[in-house]
């Protein structure tokens, strides 16, 4: 996910019957540059730049994608580009059950599965749960049922005052984390859906401060924000990470993320240990 622009427009996306100079010009002005800095990045003149976003001149295949390469578009909004300028869309985009899509689901599995004793899941573009390990259901325990229908939407699960917040030790701190971590996304999408879930999220009620709040390692913050959820062991603090596929060439590819928690702490570890052990336990038949 690109952090590199840091604010967003609430502006809405071109429509599909806009044409391509709509397009182009609301990703120019979304990345915060002037006719003069795209054509000096794309290599072309003002002038051609001008006519093109004017829709006095068409442009070719290759500058659709060398514009759109240059103002960082999504792959997605990347087939927009190109279907407005009059071409066939570049990118596919197949449903993670599609049969070509094989190798590239075994792979989430491999990393979900190899990642246990631990939790790891996998989302889309919108923070939906598209894929989990056997950890994952343990935290989301006791969350309102109306969260926990499908499509599950992990941001809302973690903020809503009827899911995981109420267990969340540090939620002041995760909740900063995951707004800021969601605005970047957004800066870098321009995505209208993520926009309203941002709205939402923050409007649900700041929680109230704990005089009994963990207390935070100072050397652990500095390099990642921590997670710690209350469980009936005791509490778990986790920090983690997002892996994103590598030169993805497939939409469903270029949004999907997995997030994988790694304990904080050696207690975190152990009591994990443990968890799994009840779990295969509970599972084995009488």
């Amino acid at each position: 996910m690109s952090t590199t622009h840091s604010h967003s427009s609430k502006a809405g996306q071109p429509g599909a019957r806009d044409p391509f100079g709509v397009h182009l010009r609301h990703w120019r002005t979304h990345r915060r540059l002037s006719q003069l800095d795209l054509a000096q990045e794309a290599e072309v003149s003002t002038r051609h730049l001008s006519y093109v976003e004017t829709g006095r001149a068409a442009p070719s295949r290759e500058m659709v994608l060398r514009l759109a390469e240059r103002l960082e578009v999504p792959l997605r909004e990347r087939n927009a580009l190109l279907v407005a300028a009059g071409f066939a869309p570049m990118y596919r985009q197949r449903s993670l059950d599609d049969p070509a899509m094989a190798s590239a689901r075994r792979a989430i599995d491999l990393v979900l599965k190899g990642h246990e004793p631990f939790p790891a899941l996998a989302v889309d573009r919108h923070w939906n749960l598209v894929a989990h390990n056997a950890l994952v259901p343990l935290l989301m325990e006791g969350a309102a049922p109306e969260l926990l229908k499908p499509p599950i939407n992990v941001l809302r699960l973690s903020l809503h005052p009827e899911g995981v917040a109420p267990r969340i030790a540090n939620l002041a701190q995760w909740r900063v984390h995951l707004l800021e971590r969601l605005q970047q996304q957004i800066a870098a999408t321009g995505d209208a859906v993520l926009q309203a879930l941002h709205d939402e999220l923050e409007a649900y009620p700041p929680p109230a401060v704990s005089h009994d709040a963990p207390v935070i390692d100072t050397a652990l913050s500095a390099v990642a924000v921590p997670f710690q959820v209350v469980m009936p062991s005791g509490m778990l603090s986790f920090i983690s990470t997002t892996t994103i596929f590598g030169t993805p060439v497939d939409v469903t590819l270029q949004e999907l993320a997995v997030e994988s928690f790694f304990p904080a702490d050696e207690q975190t570890a152990a009591a994990l240990a443990a968890l799994v052990a009840q779990q295969q336990q509970q599972q084995q038949p009488a």
